[in-house]
């Protein structure tokens, strides 16, 4: 008896994108408050771009959205390879 692997059907978009969006929404809040708990914005402007004009909150903003698009890309790739090897190693057709 051959088992015929089982092909889930795909998830919504919504739930796919949850799933990629709200676990680095998280992890960007904590590498955030970790981070500028050590670095001040402004210290960190003077000794990169000087010449910006970077406030405080200005800083701490750009810092979540670098460290959220950080954490994103790391959850992409994990949703990328742990998609099912069956959608993707289908059989050819027969002409």
């Amino acid at each position: 008896m051959n088992a015929v692997p089982v092909d889930p059907p795909p998830r919504p978009l919504a739930q796919r994108l949850g799933a990629i969006l709200w676990p680095s929404f998280f992890a960007a809040g904590v590498a955030t408050m970790v981070f500028f708990a050590f670095v001040d914005p402004i210290a960190l402007r003077d000794q990169t771009f000087p010449h910006w004009p970077v406030s405080r909150e200005l800083g701490y903003t750009l810092g979540f959205f670098a460290f959220w698009a950080a954490t994103a890309s790391s959850s992409l790739f994990t949703w990328i390879l742990l998609r099912p090897a069956s959608r993707f190693n289908r059989a050819l057709r027969d002409g």
